[in-house]
């Protein structure tokens, strides 16, 4: 038996040496970029527990997702049989339309089949009965992760996860982020969608369907503070039924409620959807015009009152009631007044409830305009 060289033994272990030298380098390359996933894991559950608003839940979900597990498709389902949650967004002003990577459905017939009963993720190649879920260009994923969101066995929706690396997402590969990734958007789509419901509910007039006086009073104060951040006005509408005693009185109370459903609808037609409006008691609505001036909330009102006056509202037997409103306008110029105290919000509502019993006492279906608000101090320098 021969003996080694020295030289070679030498070459050799150092060949070897380099080899795990390697091995180790990327073992180390591959735990930081690891715990680099997990920091920004970590850092998006946080942000996600956080969220109370269904629309940034869906934002964060789309955008951050993708920039977190660095993936080229990213979309979301929500099961939404009653469409209340596209509602919730449209009025939080995230029109489903604008997002084609948000997909609601009706029904989850179509998502079940793919998860099973046990609601097991599907890892693997993206078929062709999978490129619904993956709408808005010619490309589609070579690989793809489907996530259910379930809560008490109920499946929400599902987060849809893209890569165009073919073994990105494949059948058995372990999903130790991605279980827990769903877990926490489960749970958080639930919390928020509940969340949401609740809001509406206590901030909604159940007879009318629009937003009620606790809602508009917190409304107006962050209406004011955007004002006073971009430097736009924004104006106020007083609005009440003109002898709406004498129609309960006439047609009975049922009646009655029927009417104000019906004016609250005609009025909402008239609005913008970023502007806001609520019944504040009674048969008196108010509205919020953001970014308008008091020559353009003039018009709107106008237009809402023509419109009340044009429209047909009919009894139980089918005869026409006579409707009509009177309005009172005002406006908050950020400009003129860079700080509005309680007393201003409150002097601000007042110059439009003036104007609202001005046009009342010059024959009502008017509408009447209250004028910019000023402080105390101004309105005198005017007066002198």
């Amino acid at each position: 038996m021969t003996e080694k060289d020295p030289v070679v033994e030498i070459d050799e272990l150092h060949i070897e040496l380099c080899i795990l030298q390697s091995h180790l380098d990327r073992l180390l390359s591959r735990i930081h970029q690891n715990e680099a996933k997990l920091h920004r894991f970590q850092s998006l559950e946080t942000q996600l527990l956080a969220i109370n608003s269904l629309r940034e839940l869906v934002e964060h979900i789309l955008e951050d997702t993708k920039a977190v597990f660095e993936l080229d498709f990213v979309s979301l389902v929500l099961i939404d049989p009653k469409k209340e949650l596209q509602q919730f967004l449209k009025e939080d002003g995230l029109a489903v339309e604008t997002r084609p990577e948000l997909i609601p459905l009706t029904t989850d017939h179509q998502l079940k089949p793919w998860f099973g009963k046990a609601f097991h993720a599907y890892l693997g190649p993206c078929k062709n009965h999978h490129r619904m879920l993956f709408p808005g260009g010619d490309q589609k994923p070579a690989s793809i992760a489907l996530l259910p969101l379930v809560r008490r066995r109920e499946l929400l929706g599902c987060l849809n996860l893209g890569s165009s690396e073919p073994t990105r997402f494949t059948y058995g590969m372990a999903t130790d982020f991605l279980d827990r990734l769903r877990s926490i958007l489960s749970v958080c789509l639930e919390n928020t969608r509940n969340f949401e419901m609740l809001r509406r509910t206590s901030l909604i007039d159940a007879l009318t369907g629009v937003n009620n006086r606790r809602f508009f009073e917190q409304r107006l104060g962050e209406e004011i503070h955007r004002a006073q951040r971009t430097g736009e006005p924004l104006s106020f509408l007083f609005v009440d039924i003109d002898y709406f005693k004498r129609i309960n009185d006439t047609y009975g109370h049922q009646t009655g409620d029927m009417v104000l459903a019906e004016i609250a609808g005609q009025i909402r037609s008239q609005l913008r959807n970023n502007d806001v409006l609520a019944r504040y008691g009674g048969e008196e609505f108010v509205a919020i015009l953001s970014g308008a001036e008091l020559d353009r909330a003039m018009e709107v009102a106008e237009r809402i009152r023509s419109q009340i006056e044009r429209h047909t509202i009919s009894d139980q037997n089918n005869q026409p009631i006579p409707v009509t409103i009177s309005i009172g306008v005002s406006e908050y110029n950020p400009k003129l007044v860079p700080s509005m105290s309680k007393e201003d919000t409150r002097g601000l509502m007042e110059l439009a409830d003036q104007a609202l019993y001005r046009a009342k006492r010059s024959g009502r279906n008017q509408v009447s305009r209250g004028g910019v608000y000023r402080k105390r101090s101004q309105r005198e320098q005017i007066a002198v």
